[in-house]
């Protein structure tokens, strides 16, 4: 059974759901493509999302909390990453970059062994539907500008000037200051 409630965060209300695997969904109530992603994760799981309570939520919660307060700058969560083997490679990539950092998607695609995967490296990021905790917002063009979140750039630069205040990394302001 995958369970999902919603939550308020501080860049708006977000949908979180897990299986007892782990954590399979955590975005952005209105993200446009949310319904595909949603549809992904069912398919994948073998089950729908039914509305209510998991012993994930409470961790999730607490550590999202931590993460807006400038406190945790690492999650350890169970997380259930749904999606193809490409997609699951990506995502797992993406949560190496550290916090407070950001990478191309030329960079992305070297670390992951395929520098000519530029595109598929991006729509695999479009497709990621646990915003932040897999963080795709520090993912950005290769001259340094602002380029695609689900959530909308406004999110994106939000979260990453919290990452930029509390990891004591000055270029970043310097870059989407």
């Amino acid at each position: 059974m995958i369970l999902h409630k919603y939550i308020d965060t501080p860049v708006g209300k977000m949908r979180m759901a897990a299986t007892d695997a782990g954590i399979c969904l955590f975005d952005f109530q209105y993200r446009k493509s949310i319904d595909n992603i949603v549809k992904r994760i069912e398919t994948h799981a073998g089950d729908t999302l039914v509305e209510g309570e998991h012993p994930h939520f409470e961790q999730l919660e607490r550590q999202i909390g931590e993460y807006f307060a400038g406190t945790r700058k690492h999650f350890d969560l169970p997380l259930h990453l749904l999606g193809t083997p490409f997609q699951i490679s990506v995502w797992q990539g993406l949560q190496k970059i550290p916090y407070g950092e950001t990478r191309s998607y030329k960079q992305q695609s070297i670390f992951l062994g395929n520098e000519k995967a530029i595109r598929a490296v991006a729509g695999a990021n479009g497709e990621n539907g646990i915003a932040i905790i897999v963080p795709c917002h520090r993912v950005i063009g290769e001259n340094g500008s602002l380029t695609g979140y689900g959530g909308g750039l406004q999110r994106k630069k939000w979260l990453l000037d919290l990452e930029n205040k509390h990891s004591g990394n000055t270029m970043q302001g310097e870059l989407f200051g």
